[in-house]
């Protein structure tokens, strides 16, 4: 990796993380394309190198959310118990299955398309939403087991993906009727263990299988620095920044980069 590489990998992870970490959705989300398309990552190694960045960038918030007491109920736990199985058979049909680029662009496509209408149909009719929700009955909330397989699944298209699975599994179950704030800090702590899972099982594979398929690991450690550092000011800065904004921004995001790859698929 040569300096200015690093450093446009740094920014990158910088920068994305500035964003999206006041709104707690993972980086890792939109820092993926940068490496495909700026960063000249191959396929499938750029999957455990966003991995890694995860595992590097993670840390600052969690250590936040346990010391707010956030990561002790029982959801961490249920969430990391389906998350990890769920990367490494992910791994596995990354590396065997869809090792080529262009079924690699449909499945960002798929995934950042609909993450991208969700964040701005949810922000546009959020005032609607909630006073649907408060005048309706309580929504009950899933049960342990289908939250567990849940989790499993999504930890296999986070396998796939590269994102570890938590930025799925906090809309998801937040759609479900659990508050936000008991699912940020358990879906962060799956997103963290899982990486590390997923970013291990890589390297494993890359001992079995032809190709390129370990992570990237200084890139991977650039990223992640330059989203520690990212997620940290992202923090201080949230209470200045307007919710709404960030949340159409995020969306609008996804929305683009998924609709780039949707073209260059169809090209």
């Amino acid at each position: 990796m040569s300096w200015s590489t690093g450093l446009l990998g740094f920014a990158a992870g910088l920068l994305i993380s500035v964003v999206t970490a006041p709104v707690g959705v993972s980086g890792a989300v939109f820092l993926l394309p940068v490496q495909i398309s700026v960063l000249g990552v191959p396929s499938p190694a750029v999957t455990p190198t966003n991995l890694l960045y995860n595992v590097v960038a993670g840390p600052g918030a969690l250590l936040r959310h346990h010391r707010n007491g956030g990561l002790r109920g029982p959801l961490t736990l249920l969430l990391v118990l389906g998350t990890v199985p769920g990367v490494v058979v992910g791994a596995v049909i990354r590396v065997f299955a869809v090792p080529g680029p262009s079924v690699f662009r449909l499945l960002i496509a798929v995934l950042l398309l609909p993450l991208g209408g969700w964040l701005c149909l949810r922000t546009l009719h959020r005032a609607t939403h909630a006073a649907s929700v408060s005048a309706s009955v309580s929504v009950r909330e899933p049960s342990p087991r289908t939250i567990t397989r849940l989790a499993m699944a999504v930890g296999v298209a986070g396998g796939i993906y590269g994102i570890g699975g938590g930025s799925l599994l906090g809309p998801i179950l937040v759609g479900r009727g659990m508050p936000v704030a008991k699912v940020a800090p358990a879906a962060l702590a799956a997103t963290f263990v899982t990486s590390v899972v997923g970013a291990g099982t890589y390297a494993l594979l890359a001992l079995t299988a032809t190709g390129d398929i370990a992570p990237y690991w200084s890139l991977g450690l650039a990223c992640g620095l330059g989203g520690l550092c990212g997620g940290y000011l992202g923090a201080r800065l949230q209470p200045r920044l307007p919710e709404t904004a960030l949340r159409l921004l995020l969306g609008v995001l996804a929305l683009g980069i998924g609709g780039l790859y949707a073209v260059q698929i169809v090209r």
